[in-house]
């Protein structure tokens, strides 16, 4: 079995830039995945090929058989899976890494300036470096996650479409001419199928439970957002909201004159002037 180790500290990283479900699908994945293919996987299926039996002499039946019947080595085929599943995730730990990057760059300049002043909080970051996933980065996140999901799934399908029935039998009748038979064929016969067949469906559970688990997570996000958009909602405060009344009687007047719309108090001296008709005339 290939080493998983460096894998394993791109995707460790992963750990501090995703939520607590993805925390959750990390584990599985490591666990019940590239444990049990480095751990079990590689001597249940070690012997795939030298156990591989047909009862027939003539010279490459048995390669043609095993050929028909496993097109493709199921470790291999699940090395492959989880190599893809984990590309959308590790292209977000970058874009991640990059935009943090960024954003210390430029606190770093702006602490360099004369006066020292930081204009620009950061908006990714928090006070502890936890990563905040909301702008790009939320867009990022789930779009690895509607990558991942349509992995697992066509990596499911693909398996049942290159492989065919989920349940190995011991034995099976295979009539590839040539170089086999004509009209005979031969019995050929598969070692530890009750074995293999176990980790087939172990592996369809845990495939099945990691797309459940980026579901959850994207109902998750969605409300983490719809939550925090709710909450700044209701801390700003409203623009077009009503003014205070005011207890300056004039302004009150001249208010309801015009429509209700508020209007500023002046404050001016009121001068009495006679004009030429002897009307008296109020200047403010």
């Amino acid at each position: 079995m290939s080493d998983w180790s460096y894998l394993a500290k791109l995707l460790n990283k992963v750990q501090t830039h995703s939520t607590v479900v993805g925390k959750i699908w990390m584990s599985v994945l490591f666990l019940f995945r590239i444990f049990v293919l480095g751990a079990a996987a590689d001597k249940v299926w070690g012997d795939e090929v030298s156990e591989f039996y047909c009862d027939s002499k003539e010279p490459g039946c048995k390669n043609t058989c095993y050929n028909s019947k496993f097109p493709m080595s199921y470790v291999h085929y699940w090395v492959l899976q989880i190599t893809f599943v984990s590309t959308p995730t590790l292209v977000y730990l970058g874009h991640a890494v990059l935009i943090i990057h960024k954003e210390k760059k430029m606190i770093a300049l702006e602490h360099m300036k004369p006066n020292g002043h930081v204009v620009n909080k950061p908006k990714y970051t928090d006070d502890r470096g936890k990563v905040k996933i909301k702008g790009i980065l939320f867009y990022t996140y789930m779009t690895q996650l509607v990558f991942k999901i349509f992995l697992e799934v066509a990596f499911t399908i693909g398996q049942l479409y290159v492989f065919g029935p989920l349940i190995l039998v011991s034995s099976f009748h295979c009539k590839k001419w040539p170089p086999c038979a004509p009209d005979v064929g031969s019995r050929c016969f598969i070692s530890r199928p009750t074995e293999k067949t176990i980790f087939i469906f172990f592996m369809l559970v845990v495939s099945g439970i990691s797309v459940l688990l980026n579901i959850v997570e994207m109902v998750y996000l969605l409300c983490n957002r719809r939550r925090s958009r709710k909450k700044q909602l209701a801390a700003s405060p409203q623009v077009f909201g009503a003014m205070p009344p005011t207890t300056e009687p004039a302004w009150n007047v001249m208010s309801s004159r015009y429509g209700g719309y508020p209007l500023l108090p002046v404050h001016a001296k009121v001068n009495t002037c006679i004009g030429s008709d002897g009307d008296h005339i109020h200047s403010e």
